[in-house]
């Protein structure tokens, strides 16, 4: 279902074979190396489609390796479900409701992308292109001249801040 909504770049209507050995490592066989999980979730970052296939039973698993990375996701330091969520979705696995719910998820989730995607092209007309990039370069260039300021008013009251005092010890070395 979730197909549905990607983005493909690839020239062919074909989508990015990857087969999965009994040893559990991914074979990505367009690039004709192994792989991780990281890089399927960089595909997945860029739009590109691809298909994840039980090397011994030609079985598609995509779906249980999309899971794999939404676990690790997860449990990093940043999740993006919290448990009452999760404990909802369980929830919603009833067979009187997974279909309705299932269905609200998919288009909730293609209205997300497609308000993104015209945001994104209204920054684009407001700012130029790669506004995202526009705007984190003026952020960035804002933190340094503030951390220049803070460095030079602890310098004019006779004081050092932490970051110029690692810079002179490092000078002094």
């Amino acid at each position: 279902m979730a197909d549905s909504i990607w983005i493909k770049f690839s020239l062919s209507d074909q989508p990015r074979l990857i087969k999965k050995y009994a040893n559990r490592r991914l074979y990505d066989t367009a690039e004709s190396r192994y792989i991780v999980l990281s890089d399927i979730l960089a595909l997945i970052r860029r739009g590109e489609s691809f298909q994840v296939l039980d090397a011994q039973t030609d079985e598609d698993i995509t779906r249980s390796v999309l899971v794999q990375i939404i676990i690790e996701q997860e449990s990093g330091e940043r999740p993006l479900f919290t448990t009452d969520m999760l404990s909802d979705f369980i929830r919603h696995y009833d067979e009187g409701t997974r279909l309705v719910f299932s269905e609200f998820l998919e288009r909730n989730f293609k209205l997300f992308t497609e308000q993104q995607n015209l945001f994104q092209n209204q920054m684009d007309k407001l700012v130029g292109k790669q506004a995202i990039n526009t705007l984190t370069d003026i952020a960035q260039g804002n933190l340094d001249f503030w951390q220049k300021m803070q460095e030079n008013f602890f310098k004019s009251v006779g004081a050092h801040s932490d970051k110029s005092t690692e810079s002179d010890k490092k000078t002094k070395k």
